[in-house]
């Protein structure tokens, strides 16, 4: 499968997405986020801090997963430059960042990852580093089966997605054969020590349902997966991160496809959830595109919704009191971080 943007397909633009994200429907304006955030004294959305820089290396990938809200795949050639990775740098060396996220695509299969992560431990030795792992990259080429030893060596966190524990709904949404291989991909990671008590390496799952409907209650499903891992493979992990999918690129697509985005969009009005909205991911989150340019979150990057700071719009003219002051821009997709008991990078919120 090509992603949209190789198909040339409609929403492969943000305008027409963002189109359909405010487009009036029965008890659905254009502007409803924003009203609900106004309801409970949350509007303008302000951040708290900035504690964290989520980076996208790339939107390559050897993957091309049916909900993808990156449009990621092997067809995508937008990558990171080093010179822009030296700005993040910079930004890393002036600010209080606590936790470096690197996500993409494949993040890995930017060519300089690795000096990246390597640079990034030479200026603190102690801040988090998450890298977004789709587990089968570990297994794509030979030169990335040492990737379990390299994210031990320099302390990295390892998020990953498993849609399920079962190979007919995690292929059905990212690819014959993926279940098999992630299977493989976590059994390298536990022999590193990976998920395992008392060893300090974290290996976190992320869950996305595989249809137009919510997750269920994040402790419940990593119950549930852990039970089911360890008994039919013996793998381990530490947490599992229940993520709502957004309506935004493929999901849309999927959504509009199907004829479910009206009936999606309701079900995530009708859960809105005043405390999930007061601990979105957004408030103590910037992030950066391929190019450098800054962004709330990850979902308004790829509808190309810069950060209202106009002065401080890219990484290279950061402004850390121009950005703790912006107002985060809002928009329906929003609804899916502020369903039930919330959504973020990190799982629930609420």
């Amino acid at each position: 499968m090509k992603s949209l943007k190789a198909q040339d397909h409609p929403l492969s633009s943000s305008e027409t997405e963002i189109h359909y994200l405010e487009r009036d429907m029965p008890n659905f304006s254009g502007d409803r986020f924003a009203s609900e955030l106004k309801k409970i004294n949350l509007f303008p959305l302000k951040p708290t801090q900035i504690e964290v820089l989520q980076i996208n290396l790339g939107k390559m990938c050897n993957q091309v997963c049916l909900h993808c809200h990156v449009d990621a795949g092997p067809d995508r050639k937008e990558i990171m430059l080093r010179e822009t990775m030296q700005q993040c740098l910079e930004v890393l060396k002036n600010n209080s960042i606590t936790s470096i996220d690197l996500t993409g695509g494949a993040p890995e299969m930017n060519p300089d990852f690795r000096w990246f992560v390597e640079a990034i431990r030479a200026i603190d030795s102690e801040v988090t580093i998450i890298v977004r792992c789709n587990l089968t990259i570990i297994l794509a080429n030979p030169k990335y089966y040492d990737l379990p030893l390299f994210f031990k060596k320099h302390k990295i966190e390892v998020a990953s997605s498993l849609p399920y524990f079962t190979a007919m709904k995690t292929d059905s949404q990212r690819g014959d054969g993926v279940f098999e291989k992630s299977i493989k991909a976590l059994k390298l990671l536990n022999e590193q020590g990976y998920g395992i008590e008392g060893t300090g390496l974290v290996l976190n799952l992320v869950y996305n349902p595989s249809g137009a409907f919510m997750p269920a209650a994040q402790a419940g499903l990593e119950a549930e997966f852990k039970k089911r891992l360890a008994d039919k493979f013996d793998i381990s992990f530490n947490s599992l991160f229940a993520i709502t999918n957004l309506p935004i690129s493929r999901f849309l697509e999927y959504l509009i496809r199907s004829g479910n985005y009206e009936g999606y969009m309701e079900k995530l009005i009708d859960s809105f959830n005043p405390t999930a909205a007061a601990g979105v991911m957004c408030r103590n989150t910037i992030s950066v595109g391929w190019d450098g340019y800054l962004y709330d979150c990850d979902f308004n990057q790829m509808l190309e919704l810069k950060v209202t700071s106009q002065d401080s719009q890219h990484l290279k003219d950061w402004n850390q009191q121009s950005l703790i002051k912006r107002n985060i821009i809002v928009k329906n997709h929003c609804f899916g971080c502020t369903a039930g008991a919330g959504s973020s990078c990190g799982g629930v919120t609420a």
